[in-house]
């Protein structure tokens, strides 16, 4: 991903910020009065506002410094979203059996990480491109298997078995995990008020994910 520092958003302010996933969809209503309705965006985008994370003026420079190390808009940074950080749901524990990522087929030793989001009516797949590579563990066919025999690349989410340990047809890869969200800076300008910011208004900072 071009344009990225692999760096993470100060984890204190992240679990103050506000926001979720955002989708586009077209709805067209048709002179029976029904109505048609077209996904525009085939998966979801996160933004966030992370200036209701901002407590004291120590916050609030913590984020002018990040905003300038990353040039604005320039350069995309990790964000661990404040619900949805892990492959588990909130209050569970992480394990190598929690998502399948894939099925092997005896020669396919690279399978992306990836997120199922699903109920009885529907489900959506989503790639975790931005890993907490020490958290990634990785099951073939409901046994969690060593890190001697995968290696995680955390700025992708591509999980490779090494040489002799490629899953056999029909072997099914489950893995666990905690991720973040790649986002940047929504804006090019911070207005920073501290007249305001006493009587308690906080600057508005919002972010974007980035999609690859």
């Amino acid at each position: 991903m071009s344009g990225f520092h692999e760096i993470r958003f100060p984890l204190r302010l992240a679990l103050g910020a506000s926001g979720g996933p955002v989708r586009r969809t077209d709805i067209v209503n048709l002179s029976n009065g029904r109505e048609q309705r077209n996904q525009r965006w085939r998966d979801s985008r996160r933004s966030y506002e992370v200036g209701s994370g901002i407590r004291s003026l120590t916050d609030l420079y913590a984020v002018l410094e990040f905003f300038e190390a990353r040039r604005g808009q320039l350069y995309g940074f990790r964000f661990r979203d404040p619900v949805d950080w892990a492959s588990c749901s909130p209050g569970g524990v992480v394990s190598a059996n929690d998502q399948i990522i894939g099925t092997g087929d005896g020669v396919t030793a690279v399978f992306q990480l990836v997120k199922a989001y699903q109920d009885a009516g529907g489900s959506w797949t989503r790639r975790i491109t931005k890993p907490v590579r020490e958290s990634v563990l990785v099951a073939v066919e409901g046994v969690a298997v060593t890190d001697a025999t995968y290696t995680v690349d955390a700025t992708t989410g591509m999980v490779t078995f090494a040489a002799g340990h490629v899953p056999v047809a029909g072997a099914l890869i489950e893995a666990g995990y905690e991720f973040d969200v790649p986002v940047r800076f929504d804006i090019d300008r911070i207005d920073v008020n501290l007249a305001h910011f006493d009587a308690g208004r906080i600057p508005t900072i919002p972010l974007t994910e980035i999609l690859a």
